[in-house]
Order: C-alpha cells, then structure tokens, then sequence
C-alpha cells in the first residue's frame, strides 16, 4: 500500500519531509587577491557559491587551485583585469553577482611599518583597494566585502572607499565595518582584522563573537611528533646552530619566553633589546589562542612561534591549523618552507570569513525571497 505524505505522517508520528524539493541556487561569489584560498574557503564553508577568483603570484595561484579546481582563476594582475572579460567569461550581466569579497595586500597600511600610523608610507599596493572599487563598479555586485588590517581605517583611502560604495548605492552606514579579533570567531589565534560588509538593499547586521576561544592545545595538540609524520607540511627539518638549540631546549615550555633565560644563555642582540619584540623566541601556550601567524610563522626569531613543549618552531601544517585551514589542505611546497608559510601567514582565517560570510548570504536570500 502506497502511502501520501500526509498519511504517512500521521502514522508515525514524524513531520514528513516534502519530496523533490528545489533548494535554492547558492548566491554566487567571486574572490578578489585570492592568495592561497582562505576567503574562498570561508565562503564556501558559508554556503557561497564561489565561481571566480583573480591572483598574480602563481606559487599561491597554484595552491589556490590545488583546493579550489572547480573555480575559473584568473592568474594574473588585478589591474589588468577588467570586469567585462570576468562577465563574458562567467557568462553574466552586471548585477547579477551575489557578492565581490577581497583582501587587498595590507603590507602597505600595516601599524608596524607605519609605526602605528605616525609614518606615512607611499606603497603602490595601497593603491590596489581602489582597483577593488572599480570591480565594484564594473560587476555591481548584490554586496560586498573588503577585510584588511586596522590600520586601513586610519588612511584616507578608506574615506575614497566608503564615498565611492555610498556612490553607487551600497550602504555605508557608520557601522558597515568593523574592527573585530578572529578568535572570536572560531579561529585559534588572536589576530585583529578590519572587515567591511555592505549591500545594495542595506544594512548587514554583523555577527555577535563567540565567548569560548579555541586553544592551540584543540588545534595542534593531537599532531604526533614531525618525525613520524608523512605530511611534507609537517614534516620539515630546521638547521639550527648548537648555540640556538640549547637555548630553545632552555625556554620554559608552555608560554615561556626568551626573558626567562639566564644572562648568560641570551644572544647579544637580545640584551640590547630589553623591550619591544618581547615574543621573539617565546613559546605558545597551550590552553590560550597562538598570537597572530605572520609570514614568518614558522621562524622563531619572527616571534612568539615556538611549541608549546617540543623544542622547535611551529611546522607549515601547524601554522595552517591555527590559522583555521583544515588538515587536508594543500599548500604548495614548491619554493619551500619559507614561501609557503608566507602563504599561511598572508591567508584569511576561513572561519572567520564563514561566521560574516554568513550573515550576507542571508541577507541575500531574504532579498531574493522578499
């Protein structure tokens, strides 16, 4: 006997579910510097449907698509990109792109280079934000996300990008960027980053941070030792003088720091340096978040990078994890350990673009559905 939904539900019980259901289509994406695939990644972890990305360096074009195959990449410069190939390529008009997410290089707007914004520094890279812009304009996306440093809220191109966005109808309401830490957001690591979201139907109301960290400990913590290890990202051997060794092996494990060594076992350097860059050759601790990983992550004398009990520095495959990438993420490995943790430190933490990347794919479905 052949049952309707409805009957069948009464007999068991149970709510039946509607049969040959049509999800809707995912709101569409495209990723601008898409580095080695961390705000696509987040994006697609948020339901975005990530069709496009453009990045000029090819060792992470190569990593980009390692993990991302299915998107069309464009590897090439921003500035030589025009809007019109990206939507005769992805066969698309202008307006009909959900979302243009990007993260133009901060090396220029970063605080330790402008001393904290006392040091104005002319970089050409600044300048790739307003190429950011003319993309804006070219595809007219249904929103937009721009993430960057903090420090970009204090330079007068992003008075040039909030008049521009109010130019062309998005809103641009005091709080359509804010400062925030990614270890609120899912993300085993502190690291302060601007994030700006906007829509042309309105406001984006931000998402509300999560009150328990995770903890290096949850994210390394069950890694076993690189020796045993098959992972190339893991498994990489560092040449360290006898000198530098000992006093590794001497630093306290668990959050300990150069400072707790005796006189006598510190370098020269570091005796002239009694303040300032206090985490270089510090270890992490294990039940607090990583500081933040830079490009030189798995370089002790980058900072506070060593392990937490194991007398070395953090592995690529470490850093990735704390960044947020999971296990089986590809970086390549093809200009070495040094370049491909440049990749990891550069990346966006993908958790934390999931949690806002969020809030926008709602907004867009309700537009859609209103």
């Amino acid at each position: 006997m052949c049952l309707s939904a409805g009957e069948e539900s009464q007999l068991t019980g149970k709510q039946a579910k509607p049969r040959n259901t049509v999800q809707p289509p995912k709101p569409t994406a495209f990723d601008v510097f898409a580095g080695a695939g961390g705000l696509s990644l987040g994006l697609k972890q948020a339901g975005f449907n990530v069709i496009g990305a453009v990045e000029l360096e090819p060792t992470a074009a190569e990593t980009y698509q390692l993990n991302h195959p299915k998107v069309r990449l464009w590897n090439q410069d921003v500035q030589t990109l025009e809007a019109d190939e990206i939507l005769r390529a992805l066969n698309m008009r202008k307006g009909d792109l959900g979302l243009l997410a990007g993260c133009p290089p901060c090396q220029g707007f970063s605080g330790m280079r402008t001393r904290n914004g006392k040091l104005k520094i002319e970089d050409a890279r600044n300048d790739l934000v307003i190429d950011f812009l003319r993309l804006v304009e070219g595809l007219r996306p249904k929103a937009v996300m721009l993430e960057n440093v903090p420090d970009l809220s204090k330079d007068e191109r992003m008075t040039q990008i909030i008049d521009r966005l109010r130019e062309l109808g998005y809103y641009t309401g005091e709080d359509c960027f804010q400062i925030r830490n990614v270890k609120h957001f899912d993300v085993p690591q502190s690291r302060r980053r601007l994030i700006l979201m906007t829509t042309l139907a309105g406001k984006v109301d931000f998402p509300e941070p999560i009150k328990r960290a995770r903890t290096v400990r949850g994210a390394i913590g069950k890694l076993p030792v690189p020796e045993l290890s098959d992972d190339p990202l893991h498994n990489h051997p560092a040449s360290r003088s006898d000198r530098i060794t000992q006093m590794i092996e001497a630093i306290p494990r668990d959050g300990g720091s150069r400072s707790d060594l005796p006189e006598n076992m510190q370098l020269e350097c570091h005796k002239k340096l009694r303040t300032g860059f206090a985490d270089v050759y510090g270890r992490m601790s294990w039940e607090d978040v990583a500081p933040t990983i830079t490009g030189g992550c798995t370089n002790p004398s980058k900072g506070r990078f060593l392990h937490p009990e194991q007398h070395r520095s953090i592995t690529v495959r470490e850093a990735a994890l704390l960044q947020g990438f999971p296990p089986t993420y590809q970086f390549s490995m093809k200009r070495g350990k040094v370049f491909a943790s440049l990749m990891v430190g550069n990346a966006l933490p993908p958790a934390f673009v999931r949690h806002h990347a969020k809030v926008l794919a709602r907004r867009l479905a309700d537009n859609q559905s209103g």
